[in-house]
């Protein structure tokens, strides 16, 4: 019966957020959000793309690329070494960055490699400040559903399958389409970049199975059969990832096409809202309910398996 709920609830998280994506800008009036600035929450090198420019980042360079995995990879060692419940996105999104390197230096993989790395920057820079907020205490600077996410990892509160999916919901479903909208959705030739958006996926079917073979080695063996909106293991995280991916676009493009001001704040307040929601129904899906399910037997394992 536990199962069975675990599923039910997990499974409604995805329709959540999509009715919240879809909801009309005058019932959200109604509820009079609160003003969301949100070009304030995008770094700096997200502005402009500028392939002559001096910075690295700014100019896409390889180079960008291989700074951000070693960043993350000081992040993960220090995580990983004390079994924090952290750990489980930081090595995620680790191996992801890792993979993206690799591909983006394949002839022909992307049409603008240059423009994707400046993506890749900027898109883990709204990581990196999340939880350097989060972990200096500056919990008002950090987004609402990084804090359900940030939360649920230190406090323990979730198994490892929901550290995963909540790391991934916050990045994916809150960040995303705040760097999509603030780097650009077009080419200077007026295409559009979706082409490249949606190759990136091509590059995580690569990633996600041996990731979950790897979390689950690490850190806690039920992650690799613990369920997801889209099922159970690679396919079921993999479907999830692509689904919030679309999702992600798509919400870019309506920040995009949003009036200046209170228009584009309320679409921004409506992002805000959905990804937090979401986290808060990964968080009732996947909690951690005594004597039923502890955490306890994952802490053991990791300290047990962890490979420093």
């Amino acid at each position: 019966m536990t199962t069975w709920l675990h599923r039910k609830a997990i499974a409604a998280v995805l329709g959540l957020t999509a009715a919240l994506s879809m909801a009309s800008a005058a019932h959200a009036a109604a509820a009079d959000p609160p003003f969301v600035g949100w070009t304030t929450a995008l770094p700096a090198l997200t502005y402009q793309y500028e392939p002559g420019s001096l910075d690295e980042c700014v100019s896409g360079r390889t180079t960008c690329v291989k700074s951000t995995v070693r960043k993350m990879q000081d992040r993960f060692t220090t995580l990983a070494a004390d079994c924090s419940h952290q750990a489980v996105f930081a090595l995620a999104y680790l191996r992801t960055t890792e993979s993206y390197l690799d591909f983006s230096q394949r002839s022909g993989f992307l049409r603008d490699p240059g423009f994707v790395n400046h993506e890749d920057a900027a898109f883990a820079q709204m990581y990196f400040d999340a939880y350097d907020n989060w972990a200096a205490g500056r919990v008002d600077l950090v987004p609402p559903a990084w804090r359900v996410a940030l939360r649920a990892a230190d406090n323990k509160q979730v198994d490892g399958m929901g550290d995963l999916l909540l790391g991934m919901s916050a990045h994916v479903n809150r960040d995303l389409p705040f760097v999509l909208a603030g780097i650009g959705l077009t080419a200077p030739d007026g295409s559009s970049r979706k082409p490249d958006h949606d190759q990136i996926n091509v590059m995580l079917n690569h990633v996600v199975q041996p990731l979950v073979n790897e979390e689950a080695a690490r850190f806690d063996p039920t992650i690799a059969i613990a369920p997801t909106p889209f099922g159970v293991g690679y396919t079921g995280l993999m479907q999830t990832l692509l689904a919030w991916r679309e999702t992600a676009w798509r919400n870019a493009e309506l920040l995009v096409a949003a009036p200046p001001g209170a228009a584009r704040d309320l679409v921004a307040a409506q992002i805000e809202t959905a990804a937090e929601t979401t986290a808060r129904t990964l968080v009732a899906a996947t909690t951690n309910l005594p004597p039923l399910k502890s955490t306890g037997p994952r802490d053991i394992f990791c300290a047990t398996h962890q490979s420093r």
